[in-house]
């Protein structure tokens, strides 16, 4: 079965289903689906100037080196060289995305530090839809239950998006390979959870529906509401991660619980998790039903925009595609003559072995085999490397991988161009020179 494709759903039809739930979701929840006046406010992006804060003045304990895109929502980006350097990334150096401002009334998520100790304690996430016996979990309650880890890339859908440009410019912001991360999770089987809480849900269940407590800033605003199949593959591994590398999750990438779905792009991993619905169709919010979407079929670029995507010629982006990034040399640096070192990382869906990853230095005529380290797991980075003879002169490396399925990275990226600039997976070139 294809997971990115979705059931049909109207919102009056929603609507009346929570209601016969008895109300499991809040106005706020539920209010303003249609509305994508904020969706595509969050997708605006803000030109750094000289005298624009830094990532450290905008999100406490960030990096001063993180790459800001917008301000007023908290988007930015990890530089490669400080990427590189570590295995799992630590939590200054993740990048952040957020749909929503995060000043005033959004002001509590902007650091790295954790929720209170009182938040944590009150923190309740409600799980109802068409199921019987609704219930209400505890957020200090799963802090007490036997955890699992989850090892697993954390991307931006909107990662490589400002490569779309060359052909057409997009909404949003331009990101280059640096709205990644590598981390540990922890927490609570999602499905084990949902067994042991005896809500006798109806046999028509097919989705299960998540929110956040992030809400927009003005009443009937587009909310961040997001629904997965729940035969998924890759939600036999979700769980309600409370820890993240190893510490109670900063406030900024979704503590004190978040949704955690490997091999998923972010946005569907949501953040400060309050709802949880068993549903027969998917939410008809409308950043799931207009944005983060992938056209099915080649669209001419400059013409075809988001407001042409619809449930039946789009998907939504639910995992990632096939990548692969160079992390050494990086561009424009100079390598010394003699014995050089290739290397980076590459990731997919989870779901197939990422087993052959090759270099080409003649423009893709040739290809070399390189070494991987996939010792973290089928979701996290395969770290791969390779060493080459070369002399003095100018060089562009190509990356490409390749899963047990035959997906591969397409030769130019620029073929899947697409309105949301999502979903960048194109071969990386890397031009640097040797002296």
């Amino acid at each position: 079965m294809n997971y990115r494709n979705e059931g049909n759903i109207d919102r009056r039809t929603f609507l009346k289903t929570i209601s016969a739930a008895g109300g499991a979701v809040g106005l706020s929840s539920v209010a303003g689906f249609t509305s994508l006046a904020h969706a595509a406010q969050a997708q605006t992006a803000v030109t750094p100037t000289a005298a624009a804060p830094t990532g450290a003045t905008i999100i406490h304990g960030k990096s001063a080196e993180m790459i800001v895109h917008n301000g007023k929502l908290g988007v930015m980006e990890t530089p490669l060289n400080l990427l590189r350097e570590h295995r799992s990334t630590p939590v200054d150096l993740i990048y952040s995305r957020n749909h929503f401002p995060i000043d005033g009334a959004g002001s509590w998520i902007a650091t790295t530090d954790p929720a209170s100790h009182e938040t944590i304690q009150n923190w309740t996430i409600l799980v109802s839809g068409l199921v019987q016996r609704p219930k209400t979990i505890k957020v200090a309650d799963l802090e007490q239950m036997d955890h699992v880890k989850r090892v697993a890339v954390m991307q931006c859908a909107g990662n490589g998006r400002s490569y779309y440009w060359d052909k057409a410019k997009t909404p949003g912001s331009g990101w280059k390979h640096g709205g990644m991360a590598n981390l540990t999770w922890e927490g609570v089987p999602l499905k084990a959870l949902l067994k042991s809480l005896d809500l006798s849900p109806a046999a028509s269940v097919k989705f299960l529906t998540a929110n956040g407590k992030d809400e927009p800033p003005v009443p009937g605003g587009a909310d961040m509401i997001k629904s997965f199949h729940l035969e998924a593959p890759q939600m036999d591994d979700a769980i309600l991660a409370v820890r993240l590398n190893g510490k109670p999750i900063p406030s900024i990438h979704g503590g004190p619980v978040r949704l955690i779905i490997p091999g998923y792009y972010g946005n569907m991993n949501v953040k400060w998790l309050t709802d949880l619905l068993l549903m027969d169709e998917p939410t008809p919010s409308a950043i799931m039903q207009k944005t983060y979407r992938m056209p099915i079929m080649p669209v001419e670029p400059g013409k075809f925009t988001t407001q042409d995507l619809t449930r039946e010629n789009s998907t939504p982006t639910y995992g990632f595609a096939i990548m692969s990034v160079v992390f050494a040399p990086l561009s424009g640096q100079t390598a010394k003559a003699g014995d050089v070192e290739l290397k980076g990382v590459a990731w997919n869906d989870g779901l197939a072995s990422l087993d052959d990853i090759r270099v080409s230095l003649d423009q893709g005529k040739t290809w070399q085999t390189t070494d991987i380290d996939n010792s973290d797991g089928p979701y996290a980075w395969h770290y791969w490397n390779t060493h080459v003879k070369l002399e003095p002169g100018k060089y562009e490396v190509w990356v490409r991988a390749t899963d047990a399925w035959g997906r591969t990275q397409p030769m130019s990226g620029l073929s899947t161009w697409n309105p949301g600039g999502w979903d960048w997976h194109g071969i990386d070139r890397v031009p640097f020179e040797v002296a």
